[in-house]
């Protein structure tokens, strides 16, 4: 790519950033846009995560794009390839395959476009992408510590993951299998399926685990996001236990899991921030469009939220 195409794209992103608006559904990208693309917009993580960005982009005074993904690799591909060829400035991924889109961002990064993910991480390309997310190893390492911490003699547990093939799925359950296997041998995975980040999914998941079962049950269900852990929650009661018979916990404390926590329904979430993740994105993005900034990668330290440390989650405000 030349110096004066480099030079001009640099140029009609700088001009975007006079320009305050959330583009509206169908409005094509200009070439000093900034496109954010979300794997999954039906998901209530990234809902939120869109609130925030939207608010973000009003303060700095810059105009943003969003795209959805639809949990569907092959529409991000070519959702980006077409903002690609029309010129914008920067984008945000948050991609639904870590390594399905490498390809792609390759090629915008080779166009002098401004790359980088949140949430979830992307690998496998010649650029590296600048990285902002929270630790999903330590957040899953979290979930299996209060698991051997509430039962010292061991449990039966049931994992269920989210987005097959996503950063943040692998990364989990990576943490949960280490704080499990650091307990010993006696915390044991009796069922190990995806939910597809579904509560659908979730929920018929866990009826099929607790009818394999013949009438015992896994003492406690990590679920990898909190819309899987509300139909976990729907199947355990259909099925006639308690949560004093089965724990259950959830990933991203979104504020739904976190009534149910503060009714004891629910024993825990784990707490990464969307809100910060994104804003720190998009702040680093403008910065370096504005003054050639470096864009470094940030990771956020995810807290495990129980009814003892409610007030510490980010969308407690919204709980009801």
């Amino acid at each position: 790519m030349s110096i004066s195409r480099r030079h001009m794209l640099a140029a009609t992103a700088l001009f975007g950033l006079s320009t305050l608006a959330a583009c509206s559904k169908g409005e094509e990208a200009g070439s000093g846009d900034i496109v954010v693309s979300f794997s999954d917009l039906s998901q209530p993580f990234f809902v939120a995560m869109r609130r925030d960005l939207e608010d973000e982009a009003q303060k700095l005074g810059v105009k943003v794009q969003v795209l959805d993904g639809q949990n569907n690799s092959s529409k991000q591909v070519s959702d980006l390839e077409a903002a690609r060829i029309q010129g914008i400035g920067a984008v945000i991924i948050a991609p639904t395959d870590s390594k399905a889109l490498s390809s792609t961002t390759d090629a915008l990064a080779g166009e002098g476009v401004i790359v980088v993910s949140v949430d979830r991480s992307i690998g496998g390309g010649k650029h590296p992408v600048p990285h902002f997310g929270a630790d999903n190893v330590a957040g899953g390492r979290a979930m299996a510590d209060w698991v051997v911490r509430t039962y010292p003699k061991g449990a039966k547990v049931v994992v269920i993951t989210n987005d097959p093939g996503s950063s943040s799925s692998i990364e989990r359950v990576k943490g949960v299998h280490e704080g499990l296997a650091a307990g010993g041998a006696a915390y044991q995975i009796v069922a190990e399926q995806t939910g597809n980040s579904k509560r659908d999914q979730a929920l018929s998941v866990t009826q099929n685990v607790l009818t394999s079962m013949g009438g015992a049950h896994p003492d406690a269900i990590l679920c990898l996001n909190d819309d899987m852990a509300m139909g976990a929650l729907e199947a355990i009661r259909g099925a006639g236990f308690t949560s004093k018979q089965i724990a259950v916990l959830g990933f991203d404390a979104i504020p739904e899991a976190l009534g149910r926590i503060k009714a004891g329904d629910m024993a825990a979430t784990v707490e990464q921030n969307p809100g910060e993740q994104i804003r720190t994105a998009l702040r680093a993005v403008v910065e370096h469009l504005k003054n050639n900034a470096p864009i470094a990668s940030n990771s956020l330290t995810p807290v495990l939220i129980t009814r003892d440390n409610l007030t510490e989650a980010s969308r407690i405000a919204e709980m009801k």
